[in-house]
């Protein structure tokens, strides 16, 4: 199934995990000239391989069945030195020639006009900071990035803890976040939609459920998207509901930010738009009510392993109004 291609005013309403399934996959479907060049390049391997694959198939079939005179050049010398040692030595510097040039798009400085956003790997949740241009931190976000069809987007690749690997499959290839290393890549979508990522390199716990969703917006409602954020103000209604008193008893400030109020933690990701992410708990699960409630009940039940505790004491009324209170953060 492929991504939805109208524009989305709603992107909470699912539609992150259609961009993980369906055929082609997603490694082999790019949306976006960074993963075109990647996916070009995958294929050219793949078909070398199955020819280098048949090749070696016939000489064993030689080897086992053939005539005696075929046997016996397929032993010679000449062959080995073509075969063994001209052929690969040839085909491999072509390739290397070949590679480099239909993936410079991939090093290739970046325009005047390119978006930054500054991604960093946690265990286990990606924290997205979009930066001015002045290089300053502009607004604050997590599990989920928004770009803008056709532009090109500059991610600063950073981890605060382990080594992780930031990869979303239509839009670019893979690239490490290393502690204490700034590592940069670029995406780009050339059309709207959800696409789906992951982290590509083992780090430990709940690695297979540290997922990543990026939302590609028509130029035009990228920016309203960016201005509302940009100029949100907490609701004076939802910041004195039950749900917003719990935020504060039960230590969940400590942890988590929303812009407006108290909670200024920063051990969690940023809650200040959550009401809008497409997804819970890193890619994996959709984002409603329900899901909102089961998340706050006992996360370890659904990542095991993640480092938000259960919060099995609170009654099922309090974790509803929690819910609630997740979802008037827009």
């Amino acid at each position: 199934m492929s991504p939805p291609t109208s524009t989305l005013s709603a992107p909470n309403k699912g539609g992150f995990a259609e961009s993980l399934a369906g055929w082609p996959p997603p490694v082999l479907d790019p949306a976006g000239p960074y993963a075109g060049s990647v996916t070009t390049l995958s294929w050219i391997l793949f078909f070398m391989g199955v020819a280098v694959l048949g090749v070696v198939l016939m000489a064993l079939w030689i080897a086992l069945f053939g005539k005696e005179r075929l046997r016996a050049r397929l032993g010679g010398k000449k062959v080995i030195w073509i075969g063994g040692i001209a052929f690969p030595v040839v085909v491999l510097t072509a390739l290397l020639v070949y590679g480099l040039t239909l993936t410079r798009n991939l090093t290739a400085p970046p325009g005047p006009t390119a978006m930054t956003v500054r991604v960093t790997g946690e265990m286990w949740w990606w924290r997205v900071d979009y930066l001015g241009s002045d290089g300053q931190l502009a607004m604050r976000d997590a599990n989920e990035l928004h770009i803008p069809v056709g532009k090109t987007v500059v991610v600063q690749l950073e981890s605060n803890d382990v080594i992780h690997s930031f990869w979303v499959p239509r839009l670019s290839g893979k690239l490490d976040m290393i502690p204490g290393r700034r590592n940069v890549m670029k995406i780009q979508a050339d059309k709207p939609g959800v696409f789906g990522g992951q982290c590509a390199e083992y780090c430990g716990g709940p690695h297979a459920l540290m997922g990543f969703v990026v939302v590609a917006h028509e130029p035009a409602e990228f920016q309203r998207w960016m201005a509302a954020r940009q100029t949100r103000v907490q609701q004076a209604a939802a910041a004195n509901t039950r749900g917003a008193q719990l935020f504060q008893s039960t230590g969940c400030a400590a942890c988590h930010r929303i812009a407006g109020t108290q909670a200024n933690g920063l051990a969690g990701p940023d809650l200040t738009h959550i009401g809008t992410r497409q997804s819970i708990g890193a890619g994996i699960l959709p984002n409603n009510r329900g899901t909102l409630i089961g998340w706050i009940g006992n996360a370890q039940a659904i990542k095991p392993g993640n480092r938000m505790p259960p919060y099995t004491m609170l009654s099922g009324e309090d974790l509803q109004a929690l819910a609630d209170y997740m979802q008037a953060q827009k």
